[in-house]
C-alpha cells in the first residue's frame, strides 16, 4: 500500500491545490477541446501570469495537463492520458476493500 500511495501522491498534492483546482475547472469548461491559453485561465482564475505558469507545471509534471504549441502560441488541455487516474482508481479500490473488511470484522 505504501508503493502505492506513493505512486498517487504527486497527483494528490496537485488536486490538492484551490488555484489548480481552478485551473482543472476552467480546462473541463473548454468545449472546443482545442485547448486553452494562459491568457485565457487569467482571465478565469484571476491569477498572474507567473502564477498559473507555476501551476501549470506542477499539473503537467502530475501528468494532468498537457500542452500543444502552434507558433509561439502554447494551448493546456487536460491531458487524455489516464495512467495516473486509474492508479489512483486502484488505490482507493484497495483501501475501500481493507476498510471494508475491517468493518466486518469489528
Amino acid at each position: 500500500m505504501k508503493k502505492e500511495l506513493t505512486d498517487v501522491s504527486d497527483f494528490l498534492i496537485a488536486l490538492g491545490d484551490e488555484k489548480r483546482q481552478a485551473i482543472i475547472i476552467r480546462l473541463l469548461e473548454e468545449e472546443t477541446c482545442q485547448g486553452i491559453q494562459v491568457g485565457e485561465m487569467i482571465e478565469a482564475t484571476g491569477l498572474s501570469r507567473p502564477a498559473i505558469s507555476h501551476h501549470l507545471k506542477i499539473l503537467r509534471q502530475a501528468k494532468i495537463v498537457a500542452y500543444r504549441s502552434e507558433g509561439t502560441k502554447n494551448f493546456y488541455y487536460l491531458n487524455h492520458e489516464t495512467t495516473e487516474i486509474s492508479k489512483l482508481q486502484h488505490f482507493l479500490t484497495q483501501v475501500t476493500t481493507i476498510m471494508t473488511q475491517e468493518s466486518r470484522n469489528a
